[in-house]
Formats: structure tokens, sequence, C-alpha cells
């Protein structure tokens, strides 16, 4: 049997703003999906998705799933199924919402598992690439964001190439770890209708959303710094200012506002929306693990997935 997985991610810093050329900072996280892969019995390849997952996530992204395996064979792989079949589980612990990239740590991990049974041999960039291509199935037009901290993991400093060359990529080396911890809305969304939301609302007034993007670039350049230096103070105060601006753009909700505060009344240093809005996940960072865990009880308290990791 052959296995592959894909990280999922968390954004700190500029979503929305890197699908217009403007930088971002993200990172991959510990929790993972796995894909494991064995000969098929019947033509094609078959999926069976047992990751764990918000109410609805599974069956309203199906049909993606199906498109983002024809985009990758397509692209990369160029492999006939109804000759060699094959059967895919889907599983690992990567709680699977809206804003976590949950898409593209699939196709990653599908990639790297086909890779390993059909002996492809693929590089690390060529399982990046399977990861953007599939996810063009769920996100339309996606940065590459999501697909980059899925093979790869670790912090990047990430701009988009809108002229169609190679995206700009740096890693970042934290001055100090940070504790997070991350929590689902438990509401599904579509990013791609988030993207076009706001480039709808961008073109109805380009003078309000270019000073908002200027200042969403200004805060990812603060923050690439802060995070440098280690000042985690400063990385707090900088993801609330971000939240600020997603919610100008219209990408929030009322339960991620919430959760925002809630966090912040749970000794989160600073918390915001992360990944697609309109639902899905927000993030929030701490001084210490025990102020990320009173903040994670008090969330699950009330229902939430809590999702606790450490960058860095």
């Amino acid at each position: 049997m052959a296995t592959g997985h894909g990280y999922g991610k968390v954004i700190l810093f500029g979503e929305h703003f890197v699908v217009h050329g403007r930088p971002t900072i993200a990172s991959g996280i510990s929790k993972k999906t796995v894909a494991e892969l064995k000969p098929g019995t019947k033509p094609g390849f078959h999926i069976t998705d047992n990751r764990p997952a918000a109410e609805g996530y599974i069956e309203k992204y199906a049909e993606s799933q199906r498109k983002s395996v024809e985009l990758m064979n397509k692209a990369v792989w160029h492999l006939d199924f109804d000759r060699h079949p094959v059967e895919v589980t889907l599983g690992g612990d990567l709680y699977c919402a809206s804003g976590v990239g949950a898409s593209a740590a699939s196709c990653v991990a599908m990639a790297r598992a086909v890779s390993a049974h059909f002996n492809l041999e693929l590089s690390a960039e060529k399982i990046n690439l399977c990861g953007l291509e599939g996810d063009r199935a769920y996100a339309g037009t996606p940065s590459g964001i999501d697909n980059t901290c899925s093979t790869y993991g670790g912090l990047i400093y990430f701009r988009k190439n809108m002229q169609g060359g190679p995206n700009s990529i740096e890693r970042i080396q934290l001055g100090k770890p940070l504790d997070i911890i991350m929590v689902s809305t438990g509401i599904t969304t579509r990013t791609e209708e988030a993207v076009a939301g706001v480039k709808e609302r961008m073109n109805r007034n380009f003078e309000e959303y270019t000073r908002l993007f200027d200042k969403a670039e200004s805060i990812v350049k603060d923050a690439k710094e802060a995070l440098a230096k280690g000042d985690v103070e400063a990385v707090g105060r900088l993801m609330d200012a971000n939240h600020i601006l997603l919610q100008k753009i219209g990408v929030s909700h009322e339960k991620l506002d919430y959760l925002c505060q809630l966090t912040k009344k749970n000794h989160a240093l600073g918390a915001k929306m992360t990944g697609g809005g309109m639902g899905g996940y927000m993030v929030a960072v701490f001084t210490c693990p025990n102020c990320q865990e009173k903040a994670a009880l008090a969330c699950e308290k009330e229902g939430y997935k809590v999702i606790r990791a450490k960058i860095g």
C-alpha cells in the first residue's frame, strides 16, 4: 500500500489580498491529511473519504474532489486509471473545514500516494504543482499559498506573480515559536465565491479597496519583521488590525468576529479569521501554552472544534 500526506495550513497575514499580488505570511501546521492507495478492483480512481470534517463538508466538495483528480492527472500524472484502477482512502488528523487548506492537503496527499504507487518519483516541485492544479477544482484561481504550505510545511512569506512566472517564496526564521489555536465556525464555504465577491466589490470601489490593500501589505511587512524578532505582542496587534481589514472587504462572519472576541477575552494576544472567510476558521496567538489551553477550552465549552498548534 502506498501512502502520502499533505499538511494543513494557517494564513497569519494577508489572505484575499494575496490573490491580487500582495504578500502574505502563512505556515504549514502539524495536522495533516493522509492518503492510502491500493490497486482497485474496478476501473477508475475511487476515493473513500474518512477525514474528520465539519458537517456537510465531505458531501459539498465531493464533485470538486473528483475534478481535482482529473486536473492533477492531466497536468502531471498522465495515467490511465481504467487500465490501472486504484482505491484511495483519505484520513489523518486534519479537521476539514474552510480555511485550513484541507482541499490542497488532500490533493498533495493523493499526489504523493500516486507517485509512490506508480513509481513516478515526483519531485517536491511536481507535488506542489499537483496541489496547485488540483486546488483549482475548489478555488477556481488559487493563489498557490495553500498547496505550497501543504507540500513544504514551515513558515513562509509568499507573493503571487501576477504575470504568470514563478511565485516569490521566502522562508521566515522565527525569533520565537508561536502557540496558536485555530477554531472552526462549523460553516462550510467556497473560497472561489468569497474571492469573486471581493473582486466585484473592488471593481465598484477601486480607490477605497486600493487603500485597504495598501494597508494590508504594510501590515504583512511589519508582521514579517515582528516574527523575525520574536515580538509576539506586536504579532498579536497586527493580527487584530488585519482582521479589521478583512471585515471591511466583506469576508468575515459574525461567528468569526465572536470567536475573535472570545479568544481575546481568554488571553489571546491577537485573533483574526484565516483563509477564505465567510465561515471556516479563525486563528489566535498566545504567549504561552497555558494561555493557549485556557482559550481552547473556552471555545470547546461552547461546542467549537479547536486545533492546538505550535509554529516554529
